[in-house]
């Protein structure tokens, strides 16, 4: 099930300069763009261009960026969850994962996560979705910004019930690893009974804690 690719797009002004945040982009455009080297959370800037415009590709691929004059400073990612996970188990074409969500050490402290995220929710067609992102405090930046894992959670949700997601419990071994790792989801207003049924059966597979 494709998106609707209607783009959308706005400026913001930053102590660091004027911002366009747009999306979703097109895998060449991202691919003529550079990348702030600030963005390191997930792997190198330049490792990571590649990943974004292989994502871009995907039929489902939805980026959002924030771009500094020809830099991308910040992005957001959505696409299907990864096949080897159980998000996926179900087959749901309508449960879409909010992969990644960054914004370069150079503009943190600007809500430029939170601007990202209302772009990419500006699409009457995210009605039509489950959203859900997984949060591992292996993936928060804790030594560049000095926080807690307990402080980067309340950052990460307070950024993420910006747009409408909230916390749901689950009982994937990743998530229960520790306790501050956790899931958040977005249920679009056309999701039907029966997705949001089977989206719950994908989060508890543990009959004693269902």
């Amino acid at each position: 099930m494709e998106y609707n690719k209607a783009f959308y797009q706005q400026e913001k002004a930053t102590s660091s300069g004027t911002l366009l945040i747009y999306g979703p982009a097109a895998a060449e455009t991202i691919a003529s763009l550079k990348m702030d080297e600030g963005l390191t959370a997930f792997r190198r800037p330049h490792e990571q261009q590649k990943a974004l415009v292989e994502i871009a590709g995907l039929p489902e691929g939805r980026i959002i960026v924030a771009v500094h004059e020809d830099t991308i400073i910040g992005y957001v990612t959505f696409l299907y969850p990864d096949p080897m996970e159980r998000w996926s188990q179900s087959g749901m074409d309508n449960l879409i994962e909010l992969g990644a969500i960054e914004v370069s050490s150079h503009f943190r402290h600007q809500h430029v996560g939170e601007d990202m995220l209302a772009v990419a929710f500006l699409d009457d067609a995210m009605e039509d979705y489950i959203v859900f992102t997984t949060e591992y405090y292996w993936h928060w930046d804790l030594k560049g910004t000095g926080l807690t894992v307990w402080e980067y959670r309340k950052i990460m949700e307070k950024v993420m019930a910006s747009a409408g997601l909230e916390w749901f419990a689950t009982d994937d071994p990743e998530i229960c690893s520790h306790p501050a790792n956790c899931m958040m989801a977005r249920i679009g207003k056309r999701v039907s009974l029966d997705s949001i049924q089977a989206f719950d059966r994908i989060r508890f597979q543990n009959r004693y804690m269902y």
